[in-house]
């Protein structure tokens, strides 16, 4: 009878770390669904040392010499201690930090395992780790007596393993989705500390290690049942936006404080349809416009919507729905769409309720000096002839003022130096000179372009004099090009309020050379800056640029 209940109680541990080790490299199958690579590989490197560590627990027991029994505990040993580096893979991985990439703390990690697994493997020349004595009960097996080094070692693996913890449990205490699963399965892990310590204090269990067992259960419960809940609440955490988790069966899971004060429909929907709860969101992800508004209290805020799926693209467990806020982004484009309306309404005012009649002036002021003969020379002849010329030169720049404020929306491939010289050649430049340096392949509107460098161009003509030289190239530090002149330059004070409309220092100019400039470069999406050239003239550069290779 005692024999019966030794071969039962022998069976019972050999099968308990037999499946143990079957259900660590079983799980490996189904890691394919976690989505990070780097949490994936943590996962996998921990499912394979803890398989081992339980496959070096069964050759313990089962040897039949005292040699091997030595053997496969020694293993055992070393392979346990590598499950602790894996544990801590995979929580940095897993709760989105970066310990695990930095070189530092890996050749850190590396040392102190070698320096680890030295100590236990030379054990049988110091003993300070551990000794041995075979006895009989309650089965043959070698009973282990710890050295003061053992415990050493012991406790700066726990101490590791519980900086895995805290990561772990840092990070589910922060997300607002339910991580009451994850909670206990993180628990179990730890759980056999309190078997290594009923089997260290009283004879009901043997003094060995049993936290392969922990670790296995942890495995199946993550790869077999809850591989989606795990990558929900790591793609939760990434962002404090608005996140909705679904199943396979598009059912809503889950969901975070964000959504649910965004969509108070979602308050115990767990487990009904998106469309039936929330169709404007289903209909929003059907649709080519990803944008949903959502009127809340009087305000109205606009989210993108976007999703993501669990799991690999081969294996989908779900999908998460995140809600990015792009208010702002929306109010200004609305407000970029009333100003250009209103832009086109002006444009019309000017070039037909104002040139309309100017041309009916001019026309009948023609008339008039024809009727009368007044003579080419009269004073007050020249000073209408000169008004009207004045006016039509306004009427045409506050129009082209108008058209190059709104968005550019056709964009070309532009040769730096080839737009240059073509705008050069349509300006009136006399005795000027042009020097190209540094080349730019760059995409552009090119009317617009051609605006910004021909009224720059006689920007520098009209301060600088015919002789301007105007100098043109690449930024060397930034992404777009110059403009300089070698002439009198901008004063400090003024380099901001030139480019306003109708900011001149001559008494002919209307003011709105400049300010035709800063709306062409607005309205690429470009800055401008204006500085000082190397010849102390005027420098203006266009950053922001986007450049071809």
């Amino acid at each position: 009878m005692v024999v019966v209940s030794e071969s039962l109680f022998f069976l019972l541990y050999v099968s308990v770390f037999a499946v143990a080790a079957l259900a660590c490299f079983a799980s490996l199958t189904r890691l394919q669904q976690i989505t990070d690579s780097d949490t994936r590989w943590g996962l996998r490197a921990l499912l394979l040392t803890s398989g081992g560590w339980a496959t070096a627990h069964v050759g313990y027991l089962v040897s039949p010499t005292t040699s091997l029994k030595l053997g496969w505990y020694t293993i055992g040993l070393v392979v346990g201690l590598a499950t602790v580096g894996a544990w801590l893979y995979f929580c940095s991985a897993y709760t989105g930090r970066t310990y695990h990439r930095n070189p530092t703390y890996r050749r850190l990690a590396v040392a102190v395992y070698i320096a680890l697994t030295a100590v236990k493997l030379t054990n049988p020349l110091h003993q300070g780790y551990f000794t041995a004595t075979a006895i009989a009960t309650p089965f043959p097996h070698l009973s282990v007596y710890t050295g003061p080094l053992h415990w050493t070692a012991m406790g700066l693996s726990y101490a590791f393993a519980f900086v895995g913890y805290f990561m772990l449990l840092e990070l589910f205490t922060e997300i607002d989705l339910d991580t009451r699963a994850l909670f206990v399965l993180i628990g179990i892990t730890a759980f056999p500390a309190v078997f290594d310590l009923i089997g260290y204090t009283t004879p009901f269990l043997l003094d060995m290690t049993y936290e392969p067992l922990g670790v296995a259960v942890f495995a199946v419960g993550v790869a077999f049942v809850y591989t989606d809940r795990l990558d929900a609440v790591q793609l939760a955490a990434e962002q404090d936006d608005p996140v909705i988790a679904l199943d396979v069966d598009k059912q809503i899971r889950d969901t975070n404080q964000a959504a649910r004060t965004v969509f108070p429909d979602l308050v115990g929907a767990e487990g009904t349809q998106l469309e039936m709860t929330l169709p404007q969101v289903a209909n929003c992800l059907g649709s080519d416009d990803p944008i949903l508004t959502v009127q809340k209290e009087g305000n109205t805020r606009y989210y993108r919507v976007t999703e993501a799926p669990y799991g690999t693209a081969n294996t989908s467990l779900g999908r998460t729905i995140v809600f990015t806020d792009v208010t702002d982004r929306e109010q200004y484009s609305e407000e970029l769409k009333r100003q250009n309306e209103r832009l086109e309404r002006f444009a019309s005012l000017v070039s037909h309720d104002l040139r309309n009649p100017l041309n009916v002036a001019q026309l009948r002021f023609e008339l008039l000096r024809e009727e009368a003969e007044v003579p080419e020379n009269n004073d007050h002849a020249a000073a209408v002839e000169r008004s009207h010329s004045r006016m039509e030169e306004l009427i045409e720049q506050i129009l082209t003022l108008a058209r190059d404020g709104k968005p550019v929306d056709q964009w070309d491939a532009v040769l730096l130096s080839s737009a240059v010289e073509e705008c050069w050649e349509m300006v009136d430049t006399g005795t000027a000179e042009l020097r190209l340096e540094d080349d730019l392949t760059f995409k552009a509107d090119e009317k617009r372009l051609q605006r910004l460098f021909e009224n720059l161009f006689r920007n520098a003509l009209d301060h600088a004099g015919p002789d301007v030289t105007v100098t043109v190239g690449a930024l060397p530090d930034r992404s777009g090009f110059y403009i300089s002149d070698d002439g009198p330059g901008i004063p400090e004070g003024d380099r901001e309020s030139v480019l306003e409309p109708g900011y001149t220092t001559r008494k002919e100019g209307t003011g709105f050379g400049l300010a035709i400039v800063d709306e062409a470069v607005t309205a690429h999406g470009w800055e401008i800056y204006v500085t000082e050239s190397d010849d102390g003239g005027a420098r203006f550069e266009i950053t922001g640029v986007q450049t071809l290779a």
